[in-house]
């Protein structure tokens, strides 16, 4: 039986702990086991199935360099139905994990299908997922492709030149 929680004081201590992370790291492996302890205590005050949970564990364990064993937790966490934000952060920081152990094709096909998501309570991470796609294609070989994304992420945040930069990374990927 799950015991009620006060969500806002929950992600108030999430929040708190994720802010003292550099503290912890600041004492090497042991100090990045006691950080991972304290996100599964966090983590333990959920509902048993919530997917939440698995994603704060994912995010602890690859924060600390363990890329490995966070890509099967978020894997869980989406197939619990994470949404909105976390959802996205997810799949991001799940990319990321899977280019780093090797699974770049993989990354590559989510974050393309990714693209196409434009889920309003997520949009501040596109550039986030555009960003990741840009490192997965380089490491895929496919290094016009990533320059071509990452022109195209940047082009809007430049005070000039965003049309013209919008056209040279289209320019890079149109075949010739």
């Amino acid at each position: 039986m799950d015991v009620k929680i006060d969500i806002n004081d929950w992600e108030r201590r999430s929040a708190q702990a994720w802010a003292e992370i550099d503290r912890y790291f600041e004492r090497g492996e042991a100090g990045e086991a006691e950080f991972r302890r304290r996100i599964d205590a966090l983590a333990d005050e959920l509902p048993a199935q919530s997917p939440v949970a698995p994603f704060e564990r994912a995010s602890a364990w690859d924060s600390t360099g363990h890329s490995d064993k966070a890509v099967p937790l978020y894997q869980e966490a989406l197939d619990r139905g994470l949404a909105g934000m976390r959802r996205r952060r997810a799949l991001v920081q799940m990319c990321s994990s899977l280019r780093n152990v090797g699974r770049v094709a993989e990354a590559v096909e989510l974050l393309t299908a990714e693209r196409d998501n434009h889920d309003p309570d997520a949009a501040v991470l596109k550039d986030a997922v555009d960003a990741t796609l840009a490192l997965c294609l380089v490491d895929s070989g496919r290094e016009r492709e990533a320059v071509s994304v990452a022109l195209s992420a940047l082009a809007p945040h430049l005070p000039r030149y965003q049309r013209s930069m919008a056209n040279y990374a289209r320019l890079l990927v149109e075949p010739e």
